[in-house]
């Protein structure tokens, strides 16, 4: 019996255990120790733990914003949900909507390599190779289902929680092969920011001989030897079974070279793949003679083979209230229609970036990026984030901002509406991708990084930090100057706006910032201005 004033405390611990693969008698095994663990270490014990992990995370991975708190509250909100949802227990997928909701019934798509994994593997990499190492895990299913549509090698699904196809045919879906490229990007990406070279034999090795085998099964070369990809549907999703989607083909060629290149690194781990000096080969022929489409008499790239051809949706009649447009107009009509769900070549030309680097100058990336602009609604919380990084590298720092702000805010201020069901985990990966790769500038160039770093307006300050093979650099940018310090590691060496600059222990190096070149903001559809007030209706992932 308690006494007026007097409190009672009951403290219950509870440990939950699951697994794909385990017995039951492990799983309670696993739980047993855990709460035995608990019981020795008490509540101020599980503390430390949990705070030992989020402030090693934070020293890692914090992103600062000075001049707009609503940007610094939304991206540490980001961080700690993209963590969440990538710390596992074992190898499992990351679903999209992490553990926040029941949207997507637990399933994963292709954002998970393309945003998810960006994040993670420059601050928290062990999420990253676990998560691909999930992927392999899958290649019986994917192999499975590349037999069933009679190609070779590894047909990954659209979405999937065990790694066989959780979708009915739909176009947008089933035809999307780029997931296989994603995830072989994924890999290529993680093995260059850590040089884990074990994991590139163990599990980036199958991967990509998988995904490479389904390119040369997927795609066909003309009779003048252009080797074309036909009847697939690239990122954007009002745009179904085109011929030599840009995205696609640009990340097909990736893919065909890296896993001729790493089975020229490891020929024995190769051949036991089957793999022999005639097949790669036909890799490279490949991927050196992809199409990718070009209109000379507007100059600009096309998102497809014909695209700039197709007539123009009717923006002047579509209403503030008929967004989304899948949710209004029948598929039929807006497959023959050009306008854009989400960033399609606008995000071949951030994920891509050498081979525009090297295929293109700034006027050109500038066109690409002005032409799609008014084409462009939105309907998905994956498009703001890199339609503010190419906003940013094109010089248009006040749009990019805006669409920073939008990405940032997709859950925070509910701005499709759907919160409800979840978080949108990709989409708040995407905020750090609009402050590192779009204000910071950050771009990986093979085992190495540069930065053209540009800061909107309304910020005073941008810091990040980026873990890479085996450093820790902090960069710090200001309006006009930009700083590089290594926290930890041997030098390295970086380039700033170009500049080969070499980065130790002793002391930061900073450097100037060149202003961008002026050109016009390019236009966006009626009623879909990025930010927070012109949004209407609920979107998709």
């Amino acid at each position: 019996v308690l006494d007026p004033g007097q409190r009672l405390r009951v403290q219950k611990t509870v440990a939950h255990g699951w697994s794909g693969a385990r017995s039951r008698p492990a799983m309670s095994d696993q739980v047993e120790a855990a709460l035995a663990a608990a019981a020795h270490g008490g509540w101020d014990g599980l503390v430390a733990e949990q705070r030992d992990y989020l402030d090693d995370f934070w020293a890692r991975a914090d992103v600062e914003v000075h001049g707009d708190e609503e940007i610094q509250q939304a991206v540490r909100f980001a961080l700690f949900h993209v963590l969440q949802a990538g710390a596992r227990a074992e190898q499992r997928a990351i679903p999209a909507k992490g553990l926040t909701g029941s949207g997507y019934d637990g399933h994963a798509f292709w954002d998970t390599e393309m945003f998810v994994l960006p994040l993670l593997t420059y601050t928290a990499p062990k999420a990253v190779a676990e998560a691909l190492r999930w992927r392999q895990d899958t290649l019986p299913a994917a192999r499975d289902r590349a037999t069933q549509l009679g190609l070779r090698g590894a047909a990954f699904p659209w979405r999937t929680i065990d790694g066989s196809e959780g979708s009915a045919y739909w176009p947008a879906g089933t035809a999307a092969f780029h997931v296989a490229a994603d995830i072989a990007h994924a890999a290529v990406r993680y093995t260059a920011a850590t040089g884990d070279t074990d994991f590139e034999r163990e599990t980036a090795l199958e991967l990509l001989v998988e995904t490479a085998r389904l390119w040369r099964s997927l795609g066909h070369h003309d009779p003048h030897g252009v080797f074309h990809i036909d009847g697939v549907t690239g990122p954007d999703e009002y745009s179904a079974v085109v011929d030599d989607n840009t995205y696609t083909n640009l990340m097909a060629r990736s893919n065909l070279l890296a896993a001729a290149d790493v089975c020229e690194r490891h020929p024995e781990e190769a051949a036991r793949l089957g793999v022999d000096e005639e097949e790669s080969a036909t890799w490279r022929d490949a991927a050196e003679a992809v199409h990718i489409p070009y209109n000379e008499d507007i100059g600009v790239h096309e998102q497809h083979a014909g695209f700039t051809r197709h007539q123009r949706w009717d923006f002047a009649n579509t209403g503030a209230d008929q967004y989304p447009l899948m949710l209004h107009f029948p598929y039929f009509d807006i497959y023959r229609k050009q306008v854009i769900k989400q960033s399609d070549l606008v995000l071949a030309m951030y994920t891509c970036g050498s081979w525009f680097d090297a295929h293109c100058d700034e006027e050109q990336m500038a066109a690409n990026f002005a032409y799609y602009e008014p084409l462009t609604v939105r309907d998905s919380s994956l498009s703001a984030c890199c339609q503010a990084v190419v906003a940013a590298q094109t010089g248009h720092l006040r749009l990019a901002y805006d669409y920073a702000t939008e990405a940032a805010l997709m859950d925070l201020a509910d701005l499709e509406h759907n919160t409800r069901d979840g978080l949108h985990i990709a989409s708040l990966a995407g905020t750090w991708m609009a402050l590192v790769a779009g204000f910071g500038g950050t771009r990986r160039d093979g085992d190495s990084l540069r930065f053209t770093p540009r800061l909107p307006e309304k910020f005073s300050r941008l810091a990040f930090r980026l873990q890479f093979r085996g450093r820790c650099l902090q960069v710090e940018i200001g309006p006009d100057r930009a700083s590089y310090s290594l926290l930890a590691g041997p030098p390295l060496t970086i380039h700033h706006h170009g500049t080969e600059v070499r980065v130790d222990g002793d002391e930061p190096v900073t450097l100037g910032i060149s202003a961008p070149k002026w050109r016009p903001t390019p236009e966006q559809p009626p009623h879909r201005r990025p930010g927070v007030a012109d949004r209407a209706g609920p979107g998709e992932e």
